[in-house]
């Protein structure tokens, strides 16, 4: 019953620390207990067998043996309960979600994440609040254990006590049986459901599922079907292999070096050309006047694995993993193989350690030069927290690793990702208005700071003329919303920056992130063989505005003011983009969900087949 309360007690505070009170209306509010007190007491099922194993072996005559052994294990359970509520208040804070395959992943980076939350919480307070909180609930539980009578059930034969533990072993195996995670997807609204939930449960739903097969839990199309329909959306004249397809400009061909520096967590939002009055970006702001400015560009996942995989290798965010963190993700065709058949040298760097999140592994396994934090010196670094060196100091090794190739009268490709925009939001002093560690503005402002002064480095360099700098998000910075898949929520900046080489302007049609590296190969005029899913924003994008969307297990497909959202278990529906009101299924909505499927089927089948690799592109 303890449990049960408290986990009652913690989905009502995540609801306040919401802050979307519309969910405390009591018909709203009612299926949100009921469903979460089912969820709930499934878990507290798996704390019952070794109850029934002790009360069955302990002897009935040393009953004061059992009460204090039962007193000394409610301890460690309940500073597990208090430990796991306020770890999942930290947690929805940062991803407004109970735990998912998120939590998963940090288990096996536990360095940068024990770090990050070291440098970004008064540890210290927070483990002896829990300790506080645990005590006090395990008093009063022990006032309470303490008259019961009959603790080893006195009378009762082996064979009825044996039953009784029986049973109580069969209660995990009955709740396996009969939870399922749909249970909580009970109305269109996100948060709703995700309150519903249950932390431990997701989280070992995550663990076991971290993997999730598109043609056997996904809505799918005849194989020639979904082909077909991604050839119509593509323009391939392939209909077998629809992302199999020559891409042909005519004109010389532009060798423009090109910087593309991806920025951690940068929403639309926080730029003043998208609207924002705060004055946090007026370096991106004025890049964004005197350069190409996308504006209705969305990004395909809320990790930064999503933006890299989406930028890397133009494909759809399939289900489970980023294909940066699957296994066998080598020698795949990125933007960067189509550099190199150029004779340029594509690199990756980045200021953290690229271990995390298989980076080095995945770039390095792909044609890419790396380089990380550990090509800096002690002397070379201004500042650095858990995530890595300050931007300023990774720009300032990307401008030292570009010198390089330029004096060796190399072509360059780079892929610089940022890290400063991320908690804990801390930065060297005195180089904006807003002190370290107070908050994501300060990582906005911060990080502006460091591009603007990356550009006017780069400004004095000699290939500064001849390259073109492509400025974009990885993700934003906020996954909540009433939508499973709001497209407010993925709206992200992009703008290309070279003054000798691309004429000012706006670029006002929807796309993806997955269409950055067509456009940008497009812009410098390239000729290739393409595998890839995404279009030329600047050509055919104009014509079939769209964009991919996903949160791990539901993945969408945005048109037309409507998203169609595909799920596990082979649900599908469409709403519209801006209420998540769900629309009825006439023939719009039909042919959005035939698109919608028909790219995720032929994309994650491909992966699945290794159709996605470099030996498939010569045949």
């Amino acid at each position: 019953m303890a449990f049960l309360v408290f986990n009652a007690l913690v989905r009502l505070g995540l609801l306040a620390f919401n802050g979307q009170w519309s969910l405390a209306l009591p018909w709203r509010l009612l299926p949100i207990l009921g469903i979460g007190a089912l969820f709930d007491l499934g878990v507290a099922a798996f704390f019952l067998p070794p109850l029934g194993w002790l009360l069955l072996v302990w002897p009935a005559r040393r009953a004061r043996g059992l009460r204090w052994t039962m007193l000394a294990l409610l301890l460690p359970l309940c500073v597990l309960m208090v430990f796991v509520g306020v770890a999942e208040f930290t947690f929805w804070n940062e991803f407004a979600s109970r735990f998912n395959f998120i939590a998963v992943d940090y288990l096996v980076y536990t360095s940068e994440v024990l770090g990050n939350i070291r440098e970004s919480y008064n540890l210290p307070l927070l483990l002896g609040g829990v300790g506080v909180v645990a005590l006090a609930i395990w008093a009063l539980l022990a006032r309470r254990l303490a008259r019961q009578q009959g603790w080893a059930a006195d009378g009762m034969s082996w064979r009825r006590r044996g039953a009784v533990a029986l049973l109580l072993a069969a209660a995990p195996v009955l709740s396996y049986v009969a939870l399922d995670e749909r249970y909580k997807e009970f109305s269109a609204d996100a948060q709703a459901n995700e309150l519903a939930g249950n932390g431990y449960y997701d989280f070992w739903y995550a663990f076991w599922h971290n993997e999730i097969d598109y043609d056997r839990f996904y809505s799918t199309l005849p194989t020639r079907d979904a082909a077909a329909e991604l050839a119509l959306e593509l323009g391939s004249p392939a209909a077998a292999h629809p992302f199999d397809r020559e891409v042909v400009h005519a004109g010389p061909e532009k060798r423009l070096n090109v910087v593309l520096v991806s920025v951690e967590s940068l929403s639309a939002s926080f730029l003043g050309v998208f609207g924002n009055q705060e004055g946090l970006t007026p370096n991106l702001d004025r890049l964004a006047r005197d350069g190409l400015l996308f504006t209705r560009l969305y990004a395909t996942g809320t990790r930064t694995v999503r933006g890299l995989e989406a930028l890397a290798l133009s494909v759809p965010p399939t289900p489970g993993h980023s294909i940066v963190k699957r296994p066998d993700n080598a020698n795949l065709y990125t933007v960067g193989e189509v550099f190199k058949s150029k004779g340029y040298e594509p690199l990756y760097i980045y200021g953290g350690y690229g271990y995390f999140d298989n980076m080095n592994a995945f770039f390095g396994g792909n044609g890419y030069t790396v380089v990380d934090r550990t090509a800096l010196k002690s002397d070379e670094i201004h500042f650095e927290n858990i995530w890595g060196v300050t931007d300023e100091d990774l720009f300032s090794l990307a401008l030292r690793e570009l010198d390089q190739r330029a004096a060796a009268g190399k072509p360059f490709f780079a892929h610089v990702m940022t890290t400063s925009n991320h908690r804990p939001f801390t930065y060297p002093d005195g180089r904006i208005d807003i002190p370290s560690k107070t908050g994501r503005e300060g990582g906005v402002k911060y990080t502006d700071w460091a591009i603007g002064d990356f550009i006017e480095r780069a400004r004095k360099k000699p290939w500064f003329d001849d390259t073109v700098f492509v400025i974009v998000a990885d993700h934003t910075h906020n996954g909540r919303g009433r939508q499973e898949l709001p497209p407010d929520n993925y709206h992200i900046p992009m703008l290309i920056y070279a003054p000798k080489h691309v004429a000012a302007g706006r670029v006002d049609s929807i796309a993806s992130q997955i269409d950055v590296a067509p456009t940008l190969l497009g812009l410098l005029n390239f000729s290739y063989h393409s595998r890839f899913f995404g279009q030329d924003i600047l050509r055919e994008g104009q014509q079939h505005q769209r964009a991919l969307l996903a949160n791990y297990q539901t993945v969408g497909y945005y048109q037309d003011g409507r998203v169609v959202e595909l799920k596990p278990g082979g649900r599908s529906r469409v709403v519209d983009a801006d209420t998540g009101r769900e629309l009825p299924d006439d023939a719009l909505s039909q042919q959005l969900r035939e698109e919608a499927i028909a790219y995720y089927q032929v994309a994650a089948s491909a992966y699945k087949s290794g159709e996605l690799r470099l030996a498939a592109a010569s045949r």
